[in-house]
C-alpha cells in the first residue's frame, strides 16, 4: 500500500506529469514521470488512471491495488519531489503487472538520469 503522503490526487498535478513530463510504454500500461524543478525532500507521489475500457469497477479495482502493491517497494526510487502516473491501456493477465511496472520504472528512472546528467 502506498502511503498517504505519496499519493496523487490534484487533477492539475496529473496533468503536468502526463503533459510535461516523461512518457515510457509498455504493452499495457504507459508510465509518465514529472521531475520537479524545485528540490525538496518529499516523497516521490504516485497516481493511478484506469479507464472504463479496462472493465468493470471489480476489475478496475482489483488492476488499481495490484498497480499500487507493484510501485510500493519502487517509491523510494523516484527522484524526490517527482509526480509519477501509470495509465493502464488495456486488460491484462494478472501475473505480468509486477514485472512490468517494475521494468516501467526502471526505463523511467534510467531516462530521468540521462537528462540529469546532460544539465
Amino acid at each position: 500500500m502506498l502511503p498517504v503522503d505519496a499519493r496523487l490526487t490534484s487533477s492539475s498535478d496529473f496533468a503536468r506529469a502526463t503533459k510535461s513530463g516523461l512518457r515510457v510504454t509498455s504493452e499495457h500500461f504507459v508510465g509518465y514521470l514529472y521531475i520537479s524543478p524545485v528540490t525538496n525532500n518529499a516523497l516521490a507521489k504516485c497516481g493511478l488512471i484506469i479507464n472504463k475500457t479496462i472493465g468493470g469497477s471489480v476489475q478496475r479495482h482489483r488492476l488499481a491495488r495490484k498497480i499500487r502493491h507493484a510501485v510500493a517497494p519502487h517509491i523510494t526510487t523516484l527522484p524526490t519531489g517527482s509526480l509519477f502516473v501509470v495509465r493502464a491501456l488495456k486488460q491484462n493477465d494478472d501475473k505480468n503487472v509486477q514485472s512490468e511496472i517494475s521494468q516501467l520504472i526502471e526505463k523511467l528512472v534510467t531516462r530521468a538520469q540521462k537528462i540529469e546528467a546532460r544539465t
